[in-house]
């Protein structure tokens, strides 16, 4: 099946739900993507918008659920496909959908804090990190706190 790769940043405008479908969880929303142009005069006019709704299955579905909740600024990186149906009237009607394989604040719009799931680790990869000579770091890795980003 050939799959189309897209990518949109945006604003979610619809709390995000979370389901279970069989032995899998998904959590779906709605994203808005607005254009803007500036005019003659130097003011800024809307322009179109697009709104896709987002599919999030497997590992992304923690993350969503953790950190993301209506209003907040996204870029989601998936593959798109549209879905038909009918409406109540009989209509028939499409949408624009994405499966998402990554969804993450838009660090343009907002700032965010890492926190990295703690994971297991033996005790040979202990031993290099705690060679590392930055006991800021090391600390860090430890406790499973996040370390600010930095440019």
């Amino acid at each position: 099946m050939f799959e189309t790769p897209f990518t949109i940043v945006g604003n979610i405008v619809t709390d995000p739900i979370h389901r279970r479908v069989g032995d899998q969880e998904t959590v779906r929303f709605r994203v808005a993507s607005n254009s803007r142009r500036r005019t003659a005069e130097g003011t800024w006019e809307p322009g179109n918008s697009l709104f896709v709704t987002v599919n999030c299955w497997g590992r992304v579905v923690a993350g969503v659920s953790a950190a993301l909740v209506k209003g907040d600024p996204v870029i989601v990186v998936g593959h798109v496909y549209t879905s038909e149906y009918d409406d109540r009237d009989g209509n028939r009607r499409s949408s624009v959908e994405v499966r998402a394989t990554s969804v993450g604040p838009d660090l343009a719009r907002c700032t965010a804090r890492i926190d990295r799931a703690k994971q297991q680790t033996d005790q040979q990869s202990t031993d290099q990190h705690d060679e590392s000579g930055d006991p800021e770091v090391d600390e860090a890795e430890q406790s499973g706190d996040a370390l600010p980003l930095t440019a």
